[in-house]
């Protein structure tokens, strides 16, 4: 893993057209290690290819990102939507972080098994890392990511494409996507970047009486995330808490009364409009697993993933449970 503040210079790159500089071996075949040029040279060309070929993958599965499970995979009909804002809410220990670092390492698999063959950048405003959990689940990855050759596996430096960035106030997350992830993306180093939590950067700066200056920093932000996601085709993964619903029309938009849980997201219906797709997760309580058979089925807490809005999905939901390998969906013999 790389902090991000200390590798960045003053050195320009100009990219040429993908066709000026196309090999003409096939572009998945190339050893790019062999030739004796500045690696930065080398991520650059390699993300003209990458635009140049994702022309081709406009109407495929490669339009998604997916999670590295079939289970979840199916209930977001492939995965994270390659271009815009996903939001995944949640309370405090319903899996989100887990979620998105399996994210972080399934967007380096090659695109045939999901992936898209590049890094991610993860955003801290408040937590410190789980660099522990992270190196966990790369252990783990021949026995969770079964349905990749473990030659390929072998070959991914899972480690080395994740990228830390820690931003703790409104004007250094500015600065971060706006510079830092920017450089990222225009030398393709990245294909995700996740932001963990939006929410937090606002519960401080802002009191009952700034709605308007919280709104217009919103609508920023979004419009700088949005520009970067279609750009550079790339999925932007933000965390959110969530809040006590004050009535049955909040809980209603939080869930679509697919759980029974009297909470909504945070920051309001101004980040709500920058959102292509939001998620929730939760934990199942003890008397629900006991009525759906999902600790005999398990063995372990199970916790459930929601559909709340999407432009190309219904509201819907899945079970999953967190374990040593990473998150797995679970099919439950007996609904909830």
């Amino acid at each position: 893993m790389f902090c991000i503040s200390c590798m960045f210079d003053k050195t320009s790159i100009s990219v040429k057209s993908p066709a000026s500089v196309l090999p003409t071996v096939p572009y998945q075949d190339m050893d790019w290690d062999q030739f004796d040029m500045n690696p930065k040279v080398i991520a650059a060309v390699k993300k003209a290819l990458q635009l140049y070929q994702d022309k081709d993958h406009c109407t495929s599965q490669h339009q998604k990102l997916s999670l590295g499970c079939s289970v979840l995979d199916s209930l977001l009909r492939g995965g994270i939507p390659v271009v815009g804002i996903t939001e995944l809410a949640g309370e405090s220990s319903a899996g989100k972080t887990q979620i998105s670092l399996q994210l972080c390492l399934s967007v380096q698999y090659p695109y045939e098994y999901g992936g898209l063959e590049s890094g991610a950048v993860y955003i801290c405003t408040e937590d410190v890392f789980p660099n522990k959990r992270l190196q966990q689940l790369i252990d783990q990855q021949h026995t969770f990511r079964a349905d990749v050759p473990l030659d390929v596996i072998q070959k991914i430096k899972f480690g080395n494409n994740v990228f830390i960035e820690h931003a703790a106030d409104l004007d250094a997350f500015y600065n971060c996507i706006a510079k830092r992830i920017t450089v990222l993306l225009l030398r393709g180093m990245v294909r995700l970047v996740v932001i963990d939590s939006m929410a937090a950067l606002f519960r401080c700066e802002f009191g009952a009486k700034d709605s308007v200056m919280k709104a217009r920093y919103l609508q920023t932000f979004g419009a700088k995330l949005h520009s970067l996601s279609s750009r550079f085709r790339t999925p932007i993964l933000c965390i959110n808490q969530v809040t006590d619903a004050v009535d049955e029309t909040d809980v209603a938009q939080s869930n679509f009364g697919l759980l029974d849980k009297k909470v909504s997201p945070a920051l309001g219906l101004t980040w709500s409009n920058q959102l292509l797709m939001r998620l929730m997760a939760s934990r199942i309580t003890q008397s629900e697993q006991s009525l759906g058979g999902a600790l005999q089925q398990t063995g372990s807490v199970l916790r459930t993933l929601s559909i709340v809005f999407a432009p190309h999905l219904p509201p819907s939901f899945c079970c999953y449970a967190v374990n040593l390998e990473g998150v797995k969906g679970v099919k439950m013999k007996t609904p909830l």
